[in-house]
C-alpha cells in the first residue's frame, strides 16, 4: 500500500484520489477470475449431461458383431421377427443390454455362426470388437459379453433361410 504523505488537506486529497485512479486502472496482463463456491461448481457440473439410449449402445454392439468373421447373423426374438415379416430390418435385432450402477454395460448377444467356425475364437474377436466400438464411441466400459450361439449353418443354408 502506498505511503501518503501529509502536507496540506488539499494535497492528502489531491493524492488520494491519483491513488485510488491509479488502482483503479486495470494492467494489460491481468486475468480476471471467478472462484465459484462449492454449491455453484456443483450445479454447473450438473447442467451438462451425455446419455446414450440402450437402442444406440444396442446397435452399435450389433454392428460391431456382425463385422466378425464367422458371424453369419443375429437372432432376434419374436418380436424381432413380427417386424421382419412386416419388411422391417431391425439393427439390433439379438442384442440387450443392461447398465450397471457404475455406468458400465453388460452385453447379450445371440448370433447364427458359420459351420466349422471354432466358437471359442468368435467369441473373443466378439468381445474385442464390441469392446473397441463402444469405447471408441461412447466411452462406456464393458462389464461383461454374453455370447449365445443359436444355431450353426452353411453360408448357403443362411443365406437361403433369409429369402
Amino acid at each position: 500500500m502506498a505511503e501518503i504523505e501529509q502536507t496540506s488537506s488539499e494535497d492528502t486529497q489531491d493524492q488520494v484520489e491519483e491513488f485510488v485512479a491509479v488502482a483503479a486502472e486495470p494492467e494489460d496482463d491481468a486475468v480476471v477470475t471467478v472462484d465459484a463456491d462449492d454449491d455453484d461448481e456443483e450445479l454447473v457440473e450438473s447442467e451438462d449431461s451425455l446419455t446414450y439410449s440402450n437402442g444406440v449402445i444396442e446397435k452399435i454392439v450389433a454392428m460391431a458383431t456382425r463385422e466378425v468373421p464367422h458371424v453369419l447373423g443375429m437372432k432376434g426374438n419374436l418380436m424381432h421377427f413380427v417386424q421382419e415379416q412386416f419388411g422391417a430390418e431391425n439393427l439390433t435385432k439379438g442384442v440387450s443390454v443392461e447398465v450397471t450402477d457404475d455406468n458400465r454395460v453388460v452385453v447379450n448377444i445371440s448370433v447364427i455362426i458359420e459351420y466349422g467356425a471354432y466358437a471359442p475364437d468368435i467369441f473373443e474377436e466378439v468381445k474385442e470388437r464390441v469392446t473397441e466400438r463402444l469405447g471408441a464411441m461412447t466411452g462406456l466400459e464393458v462389464a461383461g459379453i454374453n455370447l449365445r450361439i443359436e444355431d450353426v449353418l452353411t453360408p448357403e443354408e443362411y443365406e437361403g433361410g433369409e429369402e
